[in-house]
């Protein structure tokens, strides 16, 4: 797999600047080891089911969902939205004023460890409209998050995402591209990512 450049390598692949924005600590280490704590013995954790292969399976990570009430965790789940506690709505305020989005839930994911993962996969749900902006903020472990072309498989790049840093999905990248956090054969320890999304009205 090549290593991502993000912008200026001319070695590397420069993946576009209106697909992606990156800012490596947006938030201290000490702020992002504080919240992570905080949410690691606060936050609503569940384990979900999916389907894979025709069977139900265990998801290989935890989640919460926050936001507006109104606004469910998912097409499939109807569950609704525990309401934004204050260090959240706070961290909301903070990326919509400095760049200038608007957001209305965030989904958090658990990685325990290293046997934790999310599969390849795209953020296109019809109720996140069809280019989606969602931001990501990473807390703990360094987990690589990485990339490839739907119609290209072959072609795979890694970003790693650092504690307190955050990315910023825009423009077409959930229509041709992929993304996943894949297992690791190294120990890992937890990770928190923060995904702000964009819930349109059904």
């Amino acid at each position: 797999m090549s290593q991502l450049s993000l912008f200026d390598a001319e070695e590397f692949y420069e993946f576009p600047k209106d697909l992606l924005e990156y800012r490596e600590h947006f938030l201290s280490n000490e702020e992002a080891d504080q919240l992570k704590e905080h949410l690691l013995h606060t936050a609503n954790w569940e384990q979900r089911t999916q389907k894979m292969y025709d069977k139900m399976v265990l998801t290989p990570r935890l989640t919460a969902w926050y936001g507006d009430s109104k606004y469910d965790n998912s097409e499939e789940d109807k569950k609704p939205a525990t309401p934004w506690t204050s260090e959240l709505f706070s961290l909301k305020e903070r990326i919509e004023r400095e760049f200038g989005y608007q957001f209305n839930g965030v989904l958090l994911n658990l990685y325990r460890d290293q046997n934790d993962s999310v599969a390849w996969h795209s953020d296109k749900e019809s109720r996140y409209g069809k280019r989606p902006v969602i931001a990501s903020i990473s807390l703990g472990q360094t987990r690589n998050f990485d990339f490839r072309k739907k119609d290209h498989h072959k072609s795979k790049y890694s970003l790693p995402l650092s504690n307190g840093s955050l990315l910023i999905m825009k423009g077409d990248l959930q229509e041709h591209w992929e993304h996943r956090i894949a297992k690791s054969a190294i120990r890992m320890k937890e990770r928190i990512n923060l995904t702000f999304r964009l819930v349109r009205e059904r």
